[in-house]
């Protein structure tokens, strides 16, 4: 993967990239967005740690094709307000070391249920 870096632009706010190429003939993976929930049901309490389940499920649906974080080459990620960013970027953050994914994280009104805070889909290859 290349990371493309416009010098005529503002660099990144944070820890992620403006673009990131795929090479020709990669295998492209595009996964649903993740909730922090886990497989018997439960839902961990605050941003932090549904980030934490999220990014688990992601990498266990990667794994079924046989890919890992590594190969997340595009983070879209949701939270519910303000104060649930910091959280949200500490663990993406550690998750994925440079070069960054290509990433946006925004502030939606709610999801389906009200007790998750934070919702991410990614795009990988390898």
């Amino acid at each position: 993967m290349k990371t493309l870096r416009a010098e005529t632009i503002h660099p990144p706010f944070a820890a992620y990239s403006h673009g990131i190429e795929v090479p020709p003939g990669a295998r492209t993976v595009f996964l649903s967005g993740q909730l922090g929930i886990d497989a018997d049901g439960t839902i961990p309490e605050g941003c932090g740690a549904q980030a934490e389940r999220c990014f688990a499920n992601v990498a266990a649906i990667l794994a079924d094709a046989g890919m890992t974080l590594a190969n997340v080459v595009r983070i879209n990620a949701y939270v519910t307000g303000r104060e649930h960013l910091k959280p949200y970027m500490a663990v993406r953050d550690r998750l994925f070391p440079a070069p960054y994914p290509a990433s946006t994280l925004m502030i939606v009104t709610g999801f389906a249920r009200e007790e998750f805070v934070v919702e991410i889909e990614v795009v990988a290859a390898a």
